[in-house]
């Protein structure tokens, strides 16, 4: 009993000096009667919470304080975002209700904890109500971005803190990460926490990749230290030289990105150069911010040879997340191609704390990029397609586009994603404009809808007054607003061709005397596998069901229809699960239980015995087992959480398995007979198909052959990658090839 109240006494110190840390992360901001306010809702937390622990064991009371610690410290958030963090889970997890929030704190706090509540149950759900939820969320976005701001700084000390977590969990919160938690601080300029978020959803999503990648940086550490020290030596005295004060400093890249330019340019991390990047921060009175990053850039290159085609110029034409920097790379000492980013202190402060910094230097009477973003959230949501699937995949996209920017004929910018076409630009203009759209002139050259605009282009529209939205359009456009204006005028035709529709509809079933009602109708439509009464209409009026699908109905009615596949609901996945639980081999385990079923293995990404894999329930084929760093995972895990079984390999039998590996190397005699030895005869291994494509004397393959697990197919790229004339050889899905 004694050791209890040790603990307990020690955990209450823990406490008051996390409280104590968070007070001085929130001094810069604190004015009269603020701390007063921080205290209540400290004590308000702690009281509603005294009961309750985290997964870890410890005080719950400690994740609300480290939530509201990254708001005042990461992220530089004011005081009413302080109170809002300490109380954002009461609502939801204890006794306390917005009433005696608004009561203590005001309608804003009650308001923004209402948000933050609402958010909470995004992912927990079906798909449809997730996609929902979202909206609903980006809406109290739309109202107040501290909402956002503080859910994204709830998800970092979640992610911070998730290895006490089941592992099917950590997949499930990792996919939730990165398919929209990080995308948004993207879009709102927190670029640290972005990376942290993408790198910590990468550590338990590809657990092997991540440690091998952090283990070499590790390893080269010193090296890269020296030699960031001997390039940026130069460049701080020439600085100087010129009147320029800067702060000069090497930053190592993020694993993720690291990662992704290993997968992009397919190659081994040996031949990742940019590990790091330079930043030069000016310090620089306003009027000449921009003159001094010019003169900087001047000076930089001056030493060191820049690559013409890396410069990009965020400081004439910021981002529409308010980021300003200057970006160029240029060739260092021992040949390396180095990164360095110019900016002054408030243009660094804004890349590191995206949106609060902005509002802290906001012009007023400057409308920001950001403020136009979260006008064009407010303008997709007003006009909501009811496909909220669709809806969240358009959004999240548009989320993490890199931007371009573009000039009506009279001279206005235009800012649109990377990628966006002609039809894009007459949308963003108006919706009028977009709908009726033939298409354009760019540089005073005609060209089609479907054209892509490039940085600087001058696009003027093109239009008629027949013109309307078409369904292929929506192959065409890339931007949230356009689709969701399409599909919005594309329904609105099709309840009027409907309308038609259901007069010969009923015509033709009086003729055969078939009764015109709900109940029959919804017959019809199931039996043609149409999918709504409205849809049944439509497909009448423009001659794609007719009298004699009424008569081939008519005689089927005869016969036992099948059911149609019903919707798998959360509470009816396990009783689903049983259903097709029979005997198989000994290769994979499913479930909380890891029992025995039957699955199949997903094409997208092949898994084999020794990878990381899960379970997804289909709707109509069983149970499919995907690596948990397939193409498809992030998608299926953050959609459809409630699908996801866990499963592993167990100590299978010698059962092949397809994988792909693709070779690259020097062109020589006998390289090939080399590569097919080491498969063949020292791996026994069978071969089921191999492509090799050469040129400018460098050849590369793709090897399709049958292996019993992960450590058999390492151990053959190793074998692979040491044969003679071979450069580089390495694992790939090949539904990617």
């Amino acid at each position: 009993m004694k050791e209890l109240v040790i603990d307990l006494q020690a955990e209450k110190n823990e406490i008051i000096k996390r409280y104590r840390a968070l007070l001085r992360a929130c001094k810069p901001t604190m004015q009269k009667g603020d701390k007063r306010l921080i205290r209540k809702a400290f004590d308000m937390s702690l009281d509603s919470h005294k009961d309750m622990r985290r997964k870890s064991g410890e005080p719950y009371i400690y994740h609300p304080i480290a939530v509201a610690q990254i708001c005042a410290e990461e992220i530089g958030l004011g005081t009413t975002s302080i109170v809002c963090a300490l109380l954002h889970d009461t609502v939801e997890d204890t006794h306390l209700t917005l009433e005696d929030i608004e009561r203590e704190f005001g309608k804003k706090v009650a308001s923004i904890i209402d948000g933050l509540t609402k958010i909470s149950g995004v992912f927990d759900n079906t798909s449809s109500i997730q996609a929902e939820n979202f909206r609903k969320m980006l809406l109290t976005l739309a109202d107040d971005v501290r909402v956002i701001l503080i859910k994204l700084a709830d998800r970092l000390h979640n992610m911070r803190t998730m290895e006490h977590m089941p592992r099917d969990k950590q997949l499930k919160i990792s996919s939730e990460t990165i398919y929209l938690y990080a995308p948004l601080a993207h879009r709102l300029g927190l670029y640290a926490i972005k990376s942290e978020l993408e790198d910590l959803a990468m550590k338990f999503t590809e657990t092997a990749t991540y440690k091998f990648i952090a283990q070499r940086l590790a390893e080269r550490k010193t090296e890269r230290s020296k030699y960031i020290k001997e390039f940026i030596e130069p460049i701080q005295n020439a600085l100087l030289e010129q009147g320029l004060t800067a702060e000069v400093m090497g930053r190592p890249k993020s694993i993720h990105s690291i990662w992704n330019k290993m997968r992009t340019k397919g190659v081994p991390f040996e031949e990742v150069y940019d590990l790091f990047a330079i930043r030069v921060i000016l310090d620089s009175s306003p009027e000449s911010e921009k003159a001094d990053c010019w003169k900087a850039y001047s000076v930089i290159t001056d030493l060191y040879l820049p690559n013409p085609d890396r410069l990009k110029d965020w400081i004439s034409s910021p981002k529409s997340n308010g980021y300003e920097s200057l970006h160029t790379t240029v060739m260092g000492p021992k040949g390396r191609w180095v990164e360095i980013q110019i900016r002054t202190q408030r243009m660094n402060e804004i890349a590191e704390k995206g949106f609060a910094a902005h509002w802290k230097y906001k012009e007023s009477s400057n409308e920001s990029g950001l403020d136009q973003w979260i006008k064009k959230v407010r303008e997709t949501l007003n006009s909501p397609d009811s496909n909220a699937l669709d809806f969240l995949d358009d959004f999240k996209m548009n989320l993490f586009s890199d931007e371009i920017f573009a000039f009506t004929p009279k001279g206005s910018l235009i800012k649109l994603p990377n990628g966006a076409t002609a039809l894009d630009f007459a949308f963003d203009i108006h919706t009028d404009v977009g709908s009726k759209c033939i298409g354009a002139k760019v540089n005073h050259k005609l060209v089609p809808l479907s054209y892509k605009i490039q940085n600087g282009d001058q696009v003027e529209i093109l239009t008629s007054q027949k013109q309307s939205p078409k369904e292929d359009w929506l192959n065409i456009v890339i931007t949230a607003k356009a689709k969701s204006k399409i599909k919005s005028q594309l329904k609105e035709e099709k309840r009027r061709v409907a309308e038609d529709g259901k007069e010969i509809l009923e015509r033709k079933m009086k003729s055969l005397k078939i009764p015109f009602n709900h109940d029959m109708l919804h017959k019809i439509a199931n039996h043609n596998r149409i999918q709504s009464i409205q849809d049944l209409y439509y497909k009448t009026a423009i001659g794609k069901f007719d009298q004699n699908d009424l008569k081939e109905f008519l005689d089927s009615e005869r016969i036992p229809e099948n059911k149609p596949v019903e919707k798998i609901e959360p509470q009816s996945l396990d009783n689903y699960v049983k259903t097709i639980k029979k005997k198989v081999d000994d290769t994979l385990v499913i479930g909380d239980d890891m029992t025995k079923l039957d699955y199949k293995l997903a094409p997208c990404c092949n898994p084999i015995p020794g990878d990381d894999v899960f379970g997804f329930v289909t709707v109509s084929d069983g149970i499919k087992i995907h690596r948990t760093n397939c193409p498809n995972a992030v998608k299926l895990m953050s959609k459809f959480g409630y699908r996801i079984v866990k499963a592993r390999w167990t100590n299978q039998q010698e059962i092949a398995f397809l994988a792909g590996i693709r070779i690259r190397g020097i062109d020589d005699v006998g390289v090939i007979n080399n590569i097919t030895k080491v498969i063949s005869s020292d791996f026994k291994v069978n071969i089921r198909s191999i492509t090799v494509d050469s040129h400018d004397g460098i050849f590369e393959g793709s090897i399709m052959l049958y292996v019993h697990d992960t450590d058999h197919l390492n151990n053959l790229i190793k074998q692979l990658s040491d044969a003679k004339g071979v450069l580089s050889a390495y694992r790939f899905d090949h539904m990617q090839s």
